[in-house]
């Protein structure tokens, strides 16, 4: 054993040097050589949907650090060795003669499964393996222990919680110093990984080549590019690092007032060109600033503003609780959190194109294509070709930039489930997972169960028009101009709704509104797609759908979900794959006794979520099983004047 401890820090979450626990805990251990590395794991190479944007802003943190390690020791950088953790670590513990292992605690599901084989790896190997919490304000498995070991579902469990947990830790201050690596020298022989199936092959344009070497094509152990892994040029002017974070923080801390009265619920889906809230959030993803830094430096300008102060859930520090609850969801359900089946937190809802399930019950990533016409609205839904212009904008903006307003994530999410086309939530969260820059799966996964109605919010007559909603911050629609460009010179009054405009109006817009979506240009002009269906009539019919659902009651984990016998309880003209025995005659009958039917419109609005969800930080009742016993909110009144029917309206008018 060697006389001084030799460390591996292992970089994962937490791309910074700034308040890390962990890396204070690898530099308390006063060790003869320190080498900071990263795992170039191939889960995330060809498992994980990742798209170019995303991984730019990766690149941009490693390169960052990597920079920030070198000021401090010039013999010193991130080495990325490109090789699974799992196969790689046993063997540099060997080569470098380890003794220590050290890194932050992650408890995404597969981080998890990873964590617990390379520390039994580690202590077959005598190496001391040392975890420190870091990525979230509070250890997402004490939130669980002092929640009775149940999943967080509201923010007051959260802050329930916590409280018994204790004070958040202040911050601690970046090393001023940086011991060196030893020998990096590596004399054993890589373990390439298998590249199939490859969830990201749509987003390359040549061949993935990153393992060709393990310390990369010049030797250096080198942060890899996207040109190496044969990614398409990112597309987002969105940068990440430590440095480009800490000083975004900075100048939102020096707007006092801003920062201490700031209310999410309030700010403007549709601003752009600056954005409306902080765009902090992907730096706390690859943890380029710190969530402790985040929430000290506006916790004391709270606390020293003489003003009246927003406070949790909807203030900045709120937002960071949303996000410990996710975790602490995530944390007790594993994989299952991704899910309905085997989810037990989880409402089932017959959704469209449901997830394909593995041997072990996990999703696969594949779905079944119960409805083609469903499938072709999840298609456009994506590719922002829906023909209603602040959806489509919205997924543009996504795809173009990787980031969108949280009420943008709202209403997109909510159009392609229970406000208007009934598909399976996870089917939004995998294109989410693609596309955003600040993906994380446990907040990404809790918005759309959220979003859905199946976990954490149960108000699913509360849904966002397409049409209403976007035009209390942006009546000219600026932000659909920008973002679908076709429509930019459509006059105010149709920008929401083109396919109302004449036909003179469209020409000379120099825009047709005819088609699908997949032609620029129709009859040599420059072409928008009509709506692909009628929104009054589809929301009708996913209210039906939702009533239904929630009567029924199922969650993920009843036998009756799990084994297809569920079908039993819904009738088959109901919404969703209801028909036959499986998926297979769901989708079969489909095509035979499904037909669109001109529903009786009933004279109402559509009831507008304005962030009340987020208001009241989850369902009243806990956030879980207790829809149908919620209390009355404080705007029910309101909501029964939208949704009600027509006699009702006009009794109450009275």
């Amino acid at each position: 054993m060697p006389a001084k401890p030799r460390v591996i820090y292992w970089f994962r979450t937490d791309l910074r040097l700034h308040d890390s626990p962990a890396l204070k805990a690898a530099l308390e251990l006063k060790p003869e050589c320190l080498w900071p590395i990263w795992c170039w794991d191939p889960h995330y190479v060809y498992r994980a949907r990742v798209g170019p944007n995303r991984w730019q802003y990766l690149l941009d943190c490693m390169n960052d650090v990597s920079a920030s390690i070198t000021k401090l020791n010039p013999k010193s950088k991130l080495h990325v060795i490109r090789e699974a953790p799992q196969t790689l670590l046993p063997k540099l513990f060997k080569e470098w003669r380890i003794t220590h292992l050290v890194f932050e605690k992650d408890t995404d599901a597969y981080a998890r499964d990873r964590d617990a084989e390379v520390s039994r790896l580690a202590k077959e190997a005598g190496v001391e393996v040392v975890v420190k919490v870091g990525r979230t304000l509070y250890d997402p498995d004490e939130l669980v222990g002092e929640n009775g070991g149940k999943p967080t579902m509201s923010i007051l469990q959260v802050e329930k919680a916590g409280s018994k947990i204790g004070d958040i830790p202040r911050p601690i201050p970046a090393p001023k110093s940086f011991p060196g690596p030893g020998d990096t020298k590596i004399n054993f022989k890589q373990a390439c990984p298998t590249k199939e199936p490859d969830f990201n092959t749509i987003q390359r344009e040549s061949t993935e080549g990153s393992y060709f070497s393990i310390a990369g094509p010049a030797g250096d152990f080198g942060v890899p590019t996207l040109h190496e892994m044969g990614l398409k040029a990112a597309t987002t002017q969105h940068r990440g690092g430590e440095t480009i974070g800490r000083q975004m923080l900075d100048e939102i801390i020096e707007d006092e007032a801003w920062t201490a009265t700031f209310e999410k619920p309030k700010t403007a889906p549709t601003a752009f060109a600056p954005q409306a809230t902080t765009l902090l959030s992907p730096h706390m993803h690859f943890g380029s600033l710190s969530c402790r830094e985040f929430y000290w430096r506006v916790q004391d300008v709270v606390d020293e503003y003489k003003g009246k102060a927003s406070q949790p859930p909807v203030s900045l520090t709120g937002q960071l609780l949303f996000r410990d609850m996710y975790f602490g969801a995530q944390a007790k359900l594993g994989w299952y959190f991704g899910q309905t089946e085997g989810n037990d937190h989880n409402r089932f809802i017959p959704w469209h194109l449901r997830s394909k399930l593995d041997e072990k019950g996990i999703i696969t990533g594949e779905y079944t294509i119960d409805s083609a016409e469903a499938e072709s609205w999840f298609q456009r839904w994506k590719y922002g070709r829906t023909g209603f212009p602040w959806i489509d904008a919205i997924m543009r903006q996504l795809r173009s930039e990787g980031w969108i307003h949280h009420l943008a994530r709202h209403a997109v999410a909510c159009f392609l489930t229970r406000g208007g086309c009934y598909i399976d939530w996870v089917r939004g969260a995998e294109v989410f997972e693609e596309w955003l820059i600040d993906h994380e799966s446990a907040c990404n996964i809790g918005n759309w169960q959220w979003l859905s109605c199946t976990a954490f919010y149960s108000q699913f007559y509360r849904c966002y028009s397409p049409i209403a909603f976007p035009q209390k911050t942006d009546k000219d629609g600026q932000f659909v101009r920008h973002f679908c460009p076709e429509l930019k010179d459509f006059p105010t009054k149709y920008i929401y709704e083109p396919w109302k405009a004449p036909i003179q109006d469209q020409k000379k817009a120099g825009c047709l509104i005819k088609g699908d979506g997949t032609m620029a240009e129709i009859d040599g002009m420059k072409a928008y797609p009509k709506p692909m269906f009628d929104f009054n009539e589809r929301r009708t019919i996913c209210l039906d759908g939702m009533k239904s659902a929630y009567h029924v009651n199922l969650y993920g984990n009843d036998p009756r979900v799990l084994d297809g016998t569920w079908r039993k309880l819904f009738p088959d003209d109901a919404e969703g794959p209801t028909e036959g025995n499986n998926d297979h005659e769901a989708a079969v009958q489909n095509k035979k006794i499904k037909k669109v039917t001109k529903l009786e419109k009933r004279e109402q609005g559509v009831d507008e979520d304005h962030g009340g969800a987020a208001d009241t930080g989850g369902d009243l009742k806990g956030g879980d099983k207790d829809g149908s016993k919620r209390k009355r909110g404080k705007n029910d009144g309101t909501l029964n004047a939208f949704v009600a029917p027509r006699k009702t309206r006009k009794t109450q008018a009275k």
